[in-house]
């Protein structure tokens, strides 16, 4: 008996001590893991995010970029991380439900050792391609890469990435024969896009709008169900002559699995407040992404049902980390 009523007493005591430094989250500055390269349309999200989530908070938010692993280097920092509010991470599409697809063996179980926190963003990659390739539509870029069996390369920010998965799946869906070059970050890959060393990539519309717009790069069409409203102009893919094509961009915070409740509810409201300020809907605007938000449980319900959707395309195509 008495040995069950110390365990009860430490068990309460524990239970108080989480309570309280719950309530006193955060007292320190955070770091926000970005699992990849500085310029890259992930890193983009977090630096207007971050200062923006920090007023709610009152505490810095720094972002760190860990690169590297197809996205499983940051990640796995994170799920290592004490579930303590101190380390949470940006969850883009590309690390949470695709390349759980395509790599033998992950270093952590995205449902079993991530704790979703808020969706931040919605949005959609642009089909460009470099202006010396002699197409203007996305009908032509289907004639010639018939034309040219092997000839095109599609570049993207990574393996896994969802510009290498949105290409695997044009490709099943034309019959296009397109290789796959990835890069270590999108910057790279649009430079050498610009300079005609690759032929066509599909990019976040916030890493490669600027170029866009400038003629760097020749925009073809955009990726999502619909016209994103910063190209009005620009057809979907699917209308531009494959229907059905879609394939959308999001991205999110994450923390490690364990984290009290408060803490999660905390960096949720912190988020979601974040999204709603004037400047990340004033730079959003710009680019054509879309702020998301909603409950932890509505970002678990997304990545859920996109992993279940990009798996299925992963195992059709045979894509795969090269």
């Amino acid at each position: 008996m008495k040995h069950a009523a110390a365990g009860l007493l430490l068990a309460g005591a524990a239970a108080l001590f989480t309570s309280c430094a719950a309530a006193q989250y955060p007292d320190r500055a955070l770091r926000l893991v970005v699992p990849q390269a500085a310029g890259s349309a992930t890193d983009a999200v977090a630096r207007i995010l971050a200062p923006e989530m920090s007023r709610p908070l009152g505490q810095a938010v720094i972002v760190e970029n860990k690169p590297g692993g197809a996205l499983t280097i940051g990640i796995d920092a994170v799920a290592k991380a004490a579930p303590d509010g101190y380390t949470i991470g940006m969850g883009p599409i590309g690390a949470l439900a695709i390349t759980r697809h395509m790599v033998a063996k992950l270093p952590y179980d995205i449902e079993r050792d991530l704790q979703p926190i808020a969706l931040v963003a919605r949005g959609n990659m642009m089909l460009a391609v470099s202006p010396s390739l002699p197409v203007k539509s996305v009908k032509e870029l289907i004639s010639y890469a018939k034309k040219n069996p092997g000839m095109l390369v599609n570049a993207s920010s990574s393996n896994g990435s969802p510009g290498h998965v949105a290409g695997e799946l044009f490709k099943t869906m034309t019959g296009a024969d397109i290789v796959h070059a990835p890069y270590k970050g999108g910057a790279m890959a649009i430079n050498d896009l610009i300079a005609g060393h690759v032929q066509l990539m599909w990019e976040s519309l916030n890493s490669i709008s600027p170029y866009a717009r400038s003629g760097k790069v020749r925009a073809l069409a955009v990726s999502g169900a619909r016209r994103s409203p910063a190209f009005p102009e620009l057809p979907t893919i699917a209308e531009a002559g494959v229907p059905g094509y879609e394939a959308s961009t999001w991205s999110g915070v994450i923390g490690p699995a364990g984290m009290p409740r408060p803490v999660v509810e905390k960096l949720n409201a912190a988020v979601n407040e974040a999204i709603r300020s004037p400047l990340f809907v004033e730079r959003f605007a710009l680019i054509g992404d879309e702020p998301a938000g909603g409950t932890p449980e509505e970002f678990a319900d997304t990545i859920r049902r996109d992993a279940a959707r990009w798996g299925e395309v992963v195992r059709r195509s045979g894509a795969k980390i090269d």
